[in-house]
């Protein structure tokens, strides 16, 4: 008789176990992009992860016969329940074989936490933050992941389903080719616009001219998306370490900023080079050749990603997307860029989607958050 058992990860080797156990999984898949490994380590080290400084978490393995089958995530965001007052458990970084007896394992483990921590309610997969990855893939399969994109079979929904989750929330991704040439319409649109509002696009000449925008950067993500029911304010410490972290590795050129007639930020866009396929030559290693896949994707490369945007509302609606879109297209044209894939949005989420609508968008990708309450 098969069993399966499930264990929480106490130690480093188990934490290898539970980062590499996907890469496993997927190892002949086309389409899956790993993640660093780590990266992966460092997410549950308080050190290297502030969101531990306001979360608890746990990591669980599942045993089938022995033999590693699956894998989850348990945390509680005590800064989301204080300033949100959403008290549930979410769940993350679930893998498992197709056999429903390791996903119900998983998905029971994380019910046995909520029920110990006197919750209600598990969400997932999300990760402590609405910064992380977040939503199980429902269309898109037979597409190239992304970097800040999960990535799961096609039988995952179909088991959390059959185990009584239902739908929470709703991202949906697009694709574009971008035009050869821009209408002109467009150009004496962003005149209009420009000159309307006395806006004016910043030219950075090196990345130590962006620093001083990183905050207000991170103010105006506040500003973009605090009305969304699920939007939690990014604390002083995620601010430091994604400043220290990830804005050096991002090109200076594809960055968009737009300020007023004062010099204040109002708009912003972060777009980078796809490195989907230099993280799958890598497999999660920088070295000591990935670094190389990566040097040649940051150079040449025909595709794109949409990462942040952030707008200020007395700016919404006012045309000042037309000028974000006119630079990025600027900048592909310049770089060979030829296809832009957008972010996870919230199906919800239409003022950012309106970026997109002039310039035919596929909508090639879901995904979804499933919940159980459990009273």
């Amino acid at each position: 008789m098969s069993k399966v058992s499930v264990i929480e990860v106490k130690n480093t080797a188990q934490l290898k176990q539970f980062v590499r156990f996907p890469m496993d999984l997927y190892k002949n898949n086309p389409y899956y992009v790993p993640s660093f490994i780590n990266d992966e380590i460092n997410i549950w080290n308080p050190a290297e992860n502030p969101a531990m400084q306001y979360s608890e978490a746990k990591q669980f393995l599942a045993f089938k016969n022995d033999k590693l089958a699956g894998r989850i995530a348990v945390i509680i965001n005590h800064k989301e329940e204080r300033e949100l007052g959403i008290r549930k458990v979410r769940f993350g970084w679930i893998d498992f074989i197709d056999d429903i007896e390791v996903s119900k394992a998983l998905i029971d483990t994380a019910i046995a936490y909520a029920k110990e921590k006197n919750i209600d309610k598990i969400e997932g997969p999300m990760g402590f933050t609405n910064l992380d990855k977040a939503g199980m893939l429902t269309l898109g399969f037979d597409r190239l992941a992304t970097m800040i994109g999960i990535y799961n079979h096609e039988y995952y929904p179909k088991h959390l389903e059959q185990l009584g989750l239902i739908k929470e929330k709703e991202w949906v991704e697009f694709e574009l080719q971008f035009p050869e040439v821009l209408p002109d319409k467009i150009h004496k649109f962003n005149e209009l616009i420009s000159q309307k509002y006395k806006l004016k696009v910043l030219n950075f000449k090196s990345k130590e001219e962006i620093i001083e925008y990183v905050d207000p950067m991170f103010d105006l993500l506040d500003e973009t998306y605090k009305h969304l029911s699920t939007y939690t304010p990014i604390s002083d410490e995620q601010r430091k370490t994604y400043k220290e972290k990830y804005f050096k590795l991002i090109d200076k050129d594809y960055i968009v900023c737009v300020a007023d007639d004062a010099d204040q930020l109002i708009a912003f866009a972060i777009t980078m080079p796809s490195y989907s396929k230099a993280l799958q030559k890598s497999k999660g290693k920088l070295l000591p050749f990935g670094w190389w896949h990566f040097l040649k994707a940051g150079k040449k490369n025909d595709r794109a990603n949409f990462y942040l945007i952030g707008i200020h509302p007395d700016y919404q609606r006012r045309g000042v997307t037309s000028i974000i879109f006119k630079e990025i297209w600027k900048l592909f044209r310049k770089k060979g860029v030829k296809y832009l894939e957008t972010n996870p949005e919230l199906e919800e989420n239409k003022s950012v989607q309106l970026l997109w609508q002039d310039y035919g968008p596929v909508n090639h990708k879901r995904r979804r958050t499933y919940s159980l309450n459990i009273k």
